[in-house]
């Protein structure tokens, strides 16, 4: 049985009611400028992001990542916008800070579509574009959440922050992180962009490698010659391979989680069809459940690897690490904040609203970290696949994104009241 609805309940429903046609505009032009990362280019998508909500009345911060700091994490441009709505005239330094974090950099397309990517598309009450779920929809569920909540003039004390960031799909060091690791936010609570039917208190982990393997080249004709690198990349991979039943077994206790998993995604290496190959260079996506220790992870495949590779005369392995993404978990206050979501996502969408994990990884990991109770909450469907995330025709139900502005609104009234 779901609590009745109260006064400030009803007025922030009518609040968003209100607002929601300008809310779907909203989304539909974020979704039109295109942010794939990579190649990763996503001011331009941030100088829009930011002129759509100063139009809405928001005070924006925009704060440029230095380029050679971009570069560095693998990206041609990113800028965090910050907003911080204060409430409680004199005792706005009273009450807790909450920081609503979504990424507006998004995956490439690909093929496949029955829409344009970039259209924004609307058929049925869905709308169809890239980024449309993960996660340019909450950019619009926290701000339109917000503009309700401030639409009330209810008597609360606090701050809400948005932080919109755009290298999530690059490994959030310089969007969440970076913000947190400069001092230009300092929350007692973060949300992270998530899906509507389920409040997300952790996630797996995700360490991606890249391994070389050098061996010397020689003429087909003599193969005797020279040192097979692709032969030895098969033996290393034959190994890699034969570990996966293993991680099988290693079962996690957080629900929605089952087991770590290990999947090589991209080969490649050799000169031509008459050399035998001299290098190989293949990268590997190992994910990690919320129990297991990074470091530890880490260093078992590289002994598995080198271990594999020695097994090869002439054959040298080079292992180099790409992205450590730290699985991320519960801390803090984070169960009465989920317990919260859950109760609040419950009366509004009238079903019962689940507190679990997911097998991806966010930027939620960074607030985590940092100590800062965090659990992940936004617009979509029970399920990402629903969604197409992260596939051809992503799409989004518009009455999803309606009813998690509301849970959002109704949750910091609330977190601040």
């Amino acid at each position: 049985m779901t609590e009745p609805f109260s006064a400030l309940d009803h007025a922030l429903a009518a609040a968003v009611d209100e607002a929601f046609d300008a809310e779907t505009r909203f989304l539909a032009e974020l979704v039109k400028v295109p942010s794939d990362n990579p190649p990763g280019d996503c001011a331009p998508h941030a100088a829009r992001a930011a002129e759509l909500l100063e139009a809405l009345g928001f005070t924006v911060e925009r704060h440029p990542v230095p380029a050679e700091l971009a570069r560095a994490n693998g990206m041609v441009s990113a800028t965090n916008l910050v907003i911080r709505q204060r409430f409680g005239g004199d005792r706005s330094g009273e009450g807790p800070v909450v920081a609503l974090n979504a990424h507006g950099d998004v995956v490439p397309p690909g093929e496949g579509w029955s829409a344009d990517p970039y259209g924004a598309e609307i058929r049925d009450g869905v709308m169809y574009g890239r980024g449309v779920a993960v996660s340019k929809s909450d950019f619009a569920t926290y701000a339109f959440a917000l503009k309700a909540l401030m639409a009330t003039g209810a008597p609360l004390k606090g701050t809400v922050e948005l932080h919109l960031t755009y290298d999530e799909e690059a490994g959030g060091e310089i969007g969440p992180k970076w913000l947190l690791d400069q001092g230009i936010s300092k929350p007692d609570y973060a949300v992270s962009a998530s899906f509507a039917y389920s409040v997300v208190t952790a996630h797996n982990g995700c360490l991606h490698l890249e391994v070389r393997i050098d061996g010397k080249s020689a003429h087909a004709a003599r193969p005797d010659t020279g040192f097979d690198a692709l032969e030895a990349a098969n033996g290393v991979l034959s190994a890699l391979y034969a570990h996966r039943p293993e991680l099988a077994e290693r079962r996690s206790e957080v629900p929605g989680i089952t087991h770590p998993s290990l999947t090589v995604g991209l080969i490649q290496g050799g000169i031509n069809t008459n050399v035998v190959p001299d290098r190989v260079t293949f990268r590997l996506d190992r994910r990690m459940i919320p129990e297991e220790n990074p470091a530890e992870v880490e260093a078992e495949l590289r002994a598995l690897i080198e271990t594999a590779a020695g097994a090869y005369p002439g054959i040298r392995a080079t292992v180099r690490r790409i992205l450590l993404a730290r699985p991320f978990t519960s801390v803090g206050d984070a169960p009465r904040l989920a317990a919260l979501f859950a109760r609040h996502a419950e009366a509004v969408l009238g079903v019962p609203v689940a507190r679990n994990g997911i097998p991806l990884y966010t930027d939620a990991r960074h607030y985590s970290e940092a100590g800062i109770p965090t659990v992940l909450y936004g617009a979509g469907p029970r399920d990402l696949l629903e969604a197409n995330g992260h596939r051809a025709d992503e799409k989004l139900v518009l009455e999803d994104l309606r009813k998690a502005t509301l849970v959002v609104a109704r949750v910091l009234a609330e977190l601040l009241g």
